[in-house]
C-alpha cells in the first residue's frame, strides 16, 4: 500500500466513497422518524469505512495501516447490518439495500487484498 502516493488513488477508497454516496441517497427516502436513527448510522458507518481506508493509508508502519483497515472491516460490517436491518423493515426497496450490500461486498474484497498485501 506504501506505493500508492495518495490514499485518492486506492481503488477501495474509490469504491468506498461510491458507496457513501449511494447510502446517502438511498436513504433520503427514510421516514423522518429514522433522521437521527438508521439513516443517520448507516450514513455515519458509510462515511467511517471511507474514512478508516484513508486514515490507514497515512499510517507510519504496516501494524497500524493493519489497525485502520481493520476498522475500516469492521465498520463495513456494521453497515451490512443497518442495510439488512434497513431492508427487512421495508424502509427502502429491496434492489437498494442489494445494490449496497454488493457494493459493500466489492469494498470488503478490495479491503482484505489491501490486507493481503501488508501482510503476505
Amino acid at each position: 500500500m506504501s506505493r500508492t502516493r495518495h490514499y485518492r488513488d486506492l481503488i477501495a477508497w474509490q469504491k468506498a466513497m461510491d458507496l457513501a454516496r449511494v447510502v446517502y441517497r438511498d436513504t433520503e427516502q427514510f421516514p423522518k422518524s429514522e433522521t437521527f436513527g438508521l439513516r443517520m448510522s448507516m450514513c455515519r458507518s458509510a462515511v467511517h469505512v471511507a474514512s478508516y481506508i484513508a486514515a490507514a493509508h497515512g499510517r507510519l508502519n504496516d501494524p497500524e495501516m493493519k489497525k485502520g483497515l481493520g476498522s475500516a472491516r469492521a465498520t463495513l460490517n456494521e453497515l451490512e447490518t443497518q442495510t439488512e436491518l434497513a431492508g427487512s423493515l421495508q424502509l427502502f426497496p429491496a434492489n437498494a439495500a442489494e445494490d449496497i450490500l454488493e457494493r459493500c461486498s466489492e469494498v470488503g474484497r478490495l479491503i482484505n487484498g489491501l490486507l493481503g498485501v501488508l501482510d503476505p
